[in-house]
C-alpha cells in the first residue's frame, strides 16, 4: 500500500512538469515589425515596413526545435515613407489590400544552426502560399517587461521573389527588383 501511495505521489508531481515543457509567447506590437527592401531601377534600394505583426510562438522549453511559430502581418499598413508609393503598393498592381489585407507565416520545422535557428514554414502572401526559410537569431533574454511579463527577442531574415507571389507582375525586374529582403524583429512576451 505504501508503494502505491509513493508511486501515485511521484506521478502527481511529475504531471505538471510534463505540461510545463511548453510556453506560449505573443508579440509585443510596439516592438515588433517586418521590414523589407527591394531594388529600384537596379541602382538603389527602397526600404519599407509592415507595422503590425501578430506572432504566437509555442516554445518547447526542453527542445527549441520542437517549437512552432505563427504570424499574421497586416499588409494594409505598408509604409515606405512616400504616400503616393504606399497607395500604389496597396493597389491591385501590387498587394491588393482591399481583398488580401494580411499575409501569414506558419512554421513547419525549427532547427538549430551555427548562428541561431533555421525556421522553415509556409508564407501566404497575395493569396499564394510558398515555402520560405528564415535565418533567425534568438531567443535573446528573457528580460522583465513593463507589463510584468518575461520578454524575449528574435531577429530573422529571408529573401523572397515577388514574382513567386504574383506581386507587381506588370513591372519588370529592371524597374522593380524581383528579390525582396525581409527583416523581422520580434519582442515576444510570455503569456
Amino acid at each position: 500500500m505504501n508503494r502505491f501511495t509513493l508511486v501515485t505521489g511521484i506521478l502527481a508531481l511529475a504531471a505538471p512538469l510534463a505540461l510545463a515543457q511548453t510556453s506560449t509567447w505573443a508579440s509585443d506590437p510596439a516592438h515588433s515589425e517586418v521590414d523589407f527592401s527591394i531594388t529600384h531601377l537596379t541602382i538603389s534600394n527602397v526600404h519599407g515596413r509592415f507595422g503590425h505583426v501578430t506572432t504566437t510562438i509555442v516554445m518547447n522549453d526542453a527542445d527549441i526545435t520542437k517549437s512552432t511559430v505563427n504570424a499574421t502581418i497586416d499588409v494594409t499598413g505598408v509604409d515606405t515613407g512616400e504616400d503616393a508609393r504606399n497607395n500604389h503598393l496597396k493597389s491591385p498592381d501590387f498587394f491588393d489590400v482591399a481583398t488580401m489585407p494580411t499575409a501569414t507565416f506558419t512554421s513547419t520545422s525549427v532547427a538549430k544552426s551555427a548562428t541561431g535557428l533555421t525556421i522553415a514554414g509556409n508564407l501566404t502572401l497575395h493569396g499564394v502560399t510558398k515555402p520560405v526559410v528564415l535565418t533567425a537569431e534568438g531567443p535573446r533574454g528573457p528580460a522583465p517587461g513593463m507589463d510584468h511579463k518575461q520578454h524575449a527577442g528574435f531577429s530573422a531574415s529571408t529573401t523572397i521573389k515577388r514574382s513567386d507571389f504574383g506581386i507587381g507582375s506588370k513591372f519588370p525586374a529592371a524597374m522593380v527588383g524581383d528579390d525582396v529582403k525581409l527583416n523581422i524583429e520580434l519582442d515576444v512576451a510570455k503569456q
